[in-house]
């Protein structure tokens, strides 16, 4: 599936737009890193994109998040392998994520929320935000509360914190017009 049919797919079912929002940051965050790591980007991306498809239908039940993600994207011609992923990605469902595209998964959907946090800080600018900045927020539970922290740990075995961050912001900072960053 390409970008733009994800897109589309997106748009379809999530009308709420911090998810949208939400969707986007992941999806960029996802295409950094499996660049980094020479892994496929545009699939990555689409991951990114269609993690929560089903959030707004489950309105929060997250015993169905994920399995109604799973099932929509197999509806509508996604690949079993993508859709599988949408489904594991509920981490109060699965664990076990050994897999760097679940790996980085995890932490791109944790982490997304605590650096537009941060550029939000900085009135909005995401090229305000450094990694430094990052791991500095990071040590404060009270900034961002909703930011499972031990899920953006979940990446070091695959990368140090420091470079994560750094990807995350870059890639924040090519979709910062879609994320309403400066």
């Amino acid at each position: 599936m390409e970008r733009d049919e994800a897109l589309a797919l997106l748009r379809r079912y999530v009308t709420s737009p911090s998810h949208i929002i939400h969707s986007h940051a992941t999806a960029a965050i996802m295409k950094k890193v499996a660049e980094h790591l020479d892994e496929d980007a545009g699939t990555w991306e689409v991951i990114g994109l269609l993690h929560d498809i089903d959030y707004d239908l489950v309105g929060g039940d997250m015993e169905r998040h994920g399995v109604e993600g799973c099932r929509i994207l197999i509806e509508n011609g996604v690949s079993e392998e993508i859709a599988d992923i949408v489904r594991r990605h509920n981490h109060l469902l699965t664990s076990g994520y050994e897999r760097p595209v679940e790996v980085a998964l995890q932490a791109a959907d944790s982490v997304s929320g605590l650096i537009i946090a941060c550029a939000l800080v900085k009135g909005g600018a995401i090229g305000e935000v450094t990694p430094r900045t990052v791991k500095k927020k990071f040590k404060e539970k009270s900034f961002a509360a909703g930011c499972e922290r031990e899920r953006i740990r979940m990446i070091e075995p695959l990368m140090d914190l420091e470079t994560f961050y750094r990807l995350a912001i870059e890639g924040l900072t090519e979709v910062r017009g879609d994320i309403g960053l400066a």
